[in-house]
């Protein structure tokens, strides 16, 4: 009988069914599970969300404050939405003709300048929100950046549609370039398109991952609420230093500001700190949101007709928990919409990971999916008790995003009430960090049976191969350690541990046998002498429909 794991987060598994993706998600809960703990001293606490305070106001920035006092005072009047008068030719477009409208490089704002230039896209297609972007001298002055359509190329089936803008039409967004690698050419490294999202990338990466300025009510049965960023700040910076942005963030629910401090390199870091209002109550509030892709990976157990072994922009979620726990949940592409989370008290870092990384692994020379980063997010302010919710959506194409994860509070934000926070977003070409526990490098699972034996069991019982990479100068042996296993919803056998690959990692192997159809959820740790030796592999076993 192996032990039971006990586990300082709280997790909730939810299995909705899709009912429609065009209308978003009808969802009934098939199982959920919590271990909940808490931090004593003294009386058990429970930590009160930040609001917006003197404590948090920005000190000597006098056009930030304006913005987060317009933000405020926005949030006590009715929701409008801004087209900027957009014609209706531009709205119709479909992607092809999109595709034909490309900005002008020589035409970028601070060219021949400034180390940092910036370029912008045209508005029309899905963009039919259009925002207004100023710049910040260094006197503090602000000056509107008109659109002209001269600084943008029509061609082909587009060539028509120049001229039905004018200088009050706005942008459909905006992307920063930096010499990165070299000063002979100016990198992009950030892109703010579409609603509140924007994407980064480092030295050697391609975009993937996108991250958003904050998630409402995503995977709720009445519909996902998607906030816009309606107007941009761009303070001109200086060589060498890091490009400072705010932002105005309106939507039905709620109005925000934000500040963006961002700074190029082999890993792009940027500072974010948001003050929210609340218009109306947010049944949920998603902070620091991420988006991305996952088709199929390793572990996935029903495979496709391709010649690639992975497809996926990221494949697993970590968290760093309050009490200093590593846990590892790869991604997954369910039958039917899946929620899970991971509940804590101030948790220290979380983040959606790339972890594969070598071309082999993907073997795509044009999607390049080695080299598509991860974002981990070091919170500052705000990340309180809370849990960090996973969305998995059911895809059968590479193009669409089926991927959220975003940080919850477990306080209600309700109508009148605001919230500060304060965190740090970096891409990750690697590592997010120095782990010095080892960490999952694969996992993978097949039929039960050992190949040329008969198959006799049923097709959901599993066996499961985890590999564990030993970090150099961890003389770690699989004698010395304990397995702790743990599965709701299923039994496990056939465990054990031994190594591979030359004792640079230890394997874990076992049987997974479901109890009926309900998802399984699996937590599993290597031990030695009650010190965790092991990051937590957290893992959600859908059982395919007999």
């Amino acid at each position: 009988m192996l032990p039971q794991l006990q586990l300082a987060n709280n997790t909730e598994i939810t299995t909705p069914s899709l009912a429609s993706f065009c209308s978003f998600f009808s969802i009934s809960p098939a199982v959920m599970r919590a271990f909940i703990y808490c931090i004593c001293v003294g009386f058990s606490t429970l930590s009160l969300a930040d609001e917006v305070s003197d404590e948090n106001l920005p000190a000597g920035k006098p056009i930030l404050n304006r913005v987060i006092d317009a933000a405020q005072k926005n949030a006590g009047r009715d929701y409008v939405v801004n087209d900027h008068g957009l014609a209706d030719e531009l709205k119709n477009i479909d992607y092809e003709t999109y595709r034909q409208i490309r900005f002008n490089p020589e035409k970028a704002l601070w060219a021949g300048e400034n180390d940092y230039e910036v370029q912008f896209f045209h508005p029309g297609f899905l963009y039919q929100q259009p925002v207004s972007v100023v710049t910040i001298a260094s006197d503090n002055s602000e000056n509107l950046v008109p659109f002209e359509s001269d600084n943008f190329i029509y061609e082909k089936n587009a060539e028509p549609l120049a001229g039905l803008t004018d200088e009050k039409s706005g942008y459909a967004g905006f992307r920063l370039h930096y010499p990165i690698k070299n000063q002979k050419y100016k990198d992009e490294f950030a892109v703010f398109l579409g609603a509140s999202y924007f994407r980064l990338v480092g030295k050697n990466q391609v975009y993937g991952i996108s991250a958003r300025g904050l998630a409402i009510d995503t995977a709720m049965p009445e519909g996902e609420e998607f906030p816009h960023f309606t107007k941009f700040w761009l303070i001109e910076p200086q060589e060498g230093q890091p490009i400072k942005i705010y932002a105005r963030l309106e939507s039905p629910s709620v109005a925000g500001a934000y500040s963006f401090e961002i700074m190029p390199g082999t890993d792009t870091t940027m500072k974010v700190k948001s003050w929210i209002f609340a218009r109306e109550d947010v049944d949920k509030l998603g902070v620091a949101p991420f988006t991305s892709m996952f088709l199929y990976g390793e572990n996935s157990q029903i495979r496709r007709d391709d010649y690639r072994p992975e497809v996926h922009d990221s494949d697993g979620i970590q968290m760093l928990n309050s009490k200093g726990e590593l846990i590892w949940r790869p991604l997954t592409n369910p039958t039917k919409l899946q929620i899970t989370s991971l509940s804590d008290i101030a948790p220290k870092g979380f983040g959606m990971l790339q972890r594969d990384t070598d071309f082999s692994n993907y073997l795509d020379a044009e999607a390049n999916y080695h080299l598509r980063p991860s974002l981990w997010v070091t919170p500052k302010a705000g990340f309180n008790e809370g849990k960090l919710e996973i969305v998995e959506i059911p895809t059968d194409s590479e193009v669409h995003d089926n991927i959220v994860a975003y940080w919850v509070p477990v306080e209600p934000f309700l109508a009148g009430q605001s919230r500060y926070f304060e965190y740090e977003l970096k891409t990750v070409e690697k590592k997010p960090m120095r782990y010095g526990v080892a960490t999952v490098e694969r996992t993978r699972q097949g039929i039960s049976t050992l190949p040329g034996f008969e198959t006799t069991e049923e097709r959901n019982v599993r066996r499961f191969v985890v590999d564990f990479k030993v970090p150099k100068g961890m003389n770690l042996k699989p004698d010395d350690v304990n397995l702790i296993l743990d599965a709701t919803n299923a039994s496990v056998d056939q465990a054990r541990v031994y190594e591979v690959d030359g004792g640079k990692s230890l394997r874990v192997t076992f049987l997974v046998i479901p109890e009926g159809e309900a998802v399984v959820d699996m937590r599993m740790f290597l031990n030695h002498n009650e010190t965790q030796m092991s990051e937590i592999w957290s893992y959600v076993y859908e059982p395919i429909q007999q």
